[in-house]
C-alpha cells in the first residue's frame, strides 16, 4: 500500500510534519531550543553491564517521537492501568508487584517509557492512588508525546530501607530487578533504545534513579530526581562497607555517563534529615558537579517541602524536559 502512495499526498504528509515541528519549536523556551539543538551533538556511550541479564539491543533506527500537542489518543481516552506480579525471592510472598500504565493503542518500540521509583515510606500503590497517572495523561496530551509509566514495588520483607540496591548479603536485589525483569515485563517484544527510556523517583527513589542510571548508562538516557540525595545514606546497611560504587556524586567521571540528562527537583522547604545533614541543598550540590563535567542538568525549586503535592506541581516542567530529550534525534 505504501509503495503506491501518491507523491502529492506524501508531500502533503511531510509538509504537515514540518509544520507541526516548526510550531513546537516556535513555542518552546530558549532553554528548550538549546537542549534540542545540542542533543544532536551527543553520542551514545559503550554498553556496560553489572552482572545482570540484558535485553537484546533495540534497533538504532527507532524513530524519535514528533510532538503533536493536543492530537494524541490520550487526549480522548485515559491510560490503562494494570498491576502484574513478577517472581522475586526477596519480596514479600515471593512476588513483587509492578504498576504499568499504558496510553491507548498498541505498544511499540518508539513509545518512550518512564520508570518510577517510590520512596522509603511508600509503594507503587501510593503513586497509583494519588492520581499521578491521570495527571501525567494530561501532560502527555498537552505536550503531544505519549509514554508508558512503570513503577515497581521496592520494599522488602524485613521492612528496611532498600535504597533500590542489591543487598550485599543477598537478602534482596532491587537494582537487578529494576534493570532486568521490570524492563523485560514492560517492554516485552518491543525493547526500547536507551534514548527512549527515562528513570525517575521520589526521595529514596530519587536517589535510586540517579544511582541506577549512572551504574547502567546503557539502559537510560534521562533521570528525574524529586527530593533525591546524591551521596549514600544507608541507615540499614544495604551496601555493607563498600558504599562508593553506589554514591552518585562519585560516579560522574566515566565517559559512558556524560550523555545522561538530569532534572533535579527540591522543595524550597525540604529539610528532611539524612544520616549526615539533610536533603536541603543536595540538588544544587549535585547540579554543580554535573555542570563541572558539561552534563545536562535542570534544577527546580517548587514551593513546599518533602511531599507528593510539592513534587506533582513540577509535572509540566518535568514532561517538557523529557519530551525535549525523547524528541531530539541522536
Amino acid at each position: 500500500m505504501f509503495a503506491s502512495f501518491p507523491r502529492r499526498a506524501a508531500v502533503l504528509v511531510s509538509s504537515c510534519a514540518v509544520i507541526l515541528v516548526a510550531a513546537s519549536l516556535a513555542t518552546a523556551s530558549p532553554e528548550l531550543l538549546v537542549e534540542r539543538i545540542t542533543s544532536h551533538l551527543s553520542t551514545t556511550g559503550p554498553e556496560l553491564a553489572h552482572g545482570h541479564a540484558r535485553l537484546p539491543p533495540a534497533s538504532d533506527s527507532t524513530p524519535a517521537p514528533i510532538p503533536r500537542p493536543g492530537q494524541v489518543a490520550v487526549c480522548e481516552e485515559p491510560g490503562r492501568d494494570e498491576v502484574v506480579t513478577l517472581a522475586d525471592p526477596g519480596a514479600p510472598e515471593g512476588g513483587r508487584p509492578l504498576w504499568i500504565r499504558r496510553p491507548p493503542g498498541l505498544d511499540s518500540a518508539d513509545l518512550p517509557v518512564l520508570y518510577l521509583l517510590h520512596g522509603s515510606a511508600s509503594t507503587h500503590r501510593t503513586l497509583m492512588e494519588t492520581d499521578l497517572g491521570s495527571r501525567l495523561d494530561r501532560q502527555m496530551c498537552r505536550s503531544g508525546v505519549e509514554f508508558v509509566i512503570a513503577a515497581p514495588y521496592g520494599q522488602e520483607t524485613g521492612g528496611t530501607n532498600t535504597e533500590w540496591g542489591d543487598a550485599h548479603d543477598g537478602r534482596f536485589a532491587l537494582e537487578s530487578f529494576v534493570t532486568g525483569p521490570v524492563v523485560a515485563a514492560v517492554e516485552g517484544e518491543h525493547p526500547r533504545p536507551d534514548s527512549l527510556r527515562a528513570i525517575g523517583g521520589f526521595s529514596m527513589g530519587g536517589y535510586g534513579a540517579a544511582t541506577l542510571a549512572l551504574r547502567n548508562p546503557d539502559l537510560y538516557s534521562q533521570v528525574v530526581s524529586w527530593a533525591g540525595y546524591f551521596r549514600v545514606d544507608d541507615p540499614h546497611g544495604t551496601f555493607g562497607e563498600d558504599t562508593d560504587p553506589h554514591s552518585p556524586d562519585l560516579l560522574l567521571d566515566r565517559e559512558e555517563v556524560r550523555d545522561l540528562r538530569f532534572m533535579l527537583v527540591e522543595g524550597r522547604r525540604d529539610h528532611t534529615p539524612l544520616q549526615r545533614g539533610s536533603i536541603h541543598g543536595e540538588a544544587e550540590r549535585f547540579a554543580g558537579l554535573l555542570d563541572e563535567r558539561g552534563m545536562t542538568v535542570t534544577t527546580l525549586h517548587p514551593r513546599g517541602g518533602h511531599d507528593l503535592d510539592t513534587w506533582k506541581r513540577t509535572l509540566p516542567e518535568t514532561v517538557d524536559f523529557l519530551v525535549a530529550g525523547w524528541s531530539a534525534k541522536p
